[in-house]
């Protein structure tokens, strides 16, 4: 899962790795994303914030800032390859937290979680139809955003016990 990161790409053959989306290119540029200075990809290299500030001195005197807030959404929306942006379950249903509590999750679960479930050799759907849950649940565990999307405790025991990982905090 690609995040965003302030850290340098590494190697030294030039075959690095964008800091946006972490595909592999030969050709990276520096780009100024949300305030980080990032090493992107040609694909990745419209979100360079400078090429916006370049745009917006042309005839419409700029851009308003609900302009700028549509975009920079649209923009993570875009730079996010799964999260569809669709919310709706989650704002309707939710998790009822007093019957099903979130535990405190170690700090990389995200990552662990999606290494083990493709060491498992499972798409996200395939997982999510053997648990019986919503795959934009599994998501939002994916990309670190539980306690955000309301995802309950009894589906990170379940995607524990199914990848035997531990995706919570001993006590």
């Amino acid at each position: 899962m690609a995040k965003y990161s302030t850290g340098g790409s590494s190697g030294a053959d030039g075959g690095d790795a964008c800091e946006l989306c972490g595909s592999e290119s030969d050709s990276l540029r520096e780009a100024n994303v949300a305030g980080a200075v990032l090493q992107v990809c040609a694909d990745c290299a419209p979100h360079d914030d400078n090429a916006h500030k370049d745009r917006k001195s042309g005839g419409n005197g700029g851009d308003s800032d609900g302009d700028r807030k549509r975009r920079a959404v649209e923009n993570a929306a875009k730079a996010s390859r799964n999260w569809d942006g669709d919310t709706e379950h989650w704002e309707e249903g939710g998790t009822n937290y007093d019957d099903d509590q979130l535990p405190y999750l170690v700090s990389d679960y995200g990552d662990v979680l999606e290494e083990a479930r493709q060491a498992a050799g499972l798409q996200r759907s395939e997982l999510a139809e053997e648990l019986e849950a919503d795959e934009a649940d599994l998501l939002a565990l994916e990309q670190g955003r539980a306690t955000q999307a309301g995802v309950g405790g009894s589906l990170v025991r379940a995607v524990e016990q199914r990848l035997d990982v531990e995706l919570v905090e001993s006590t």
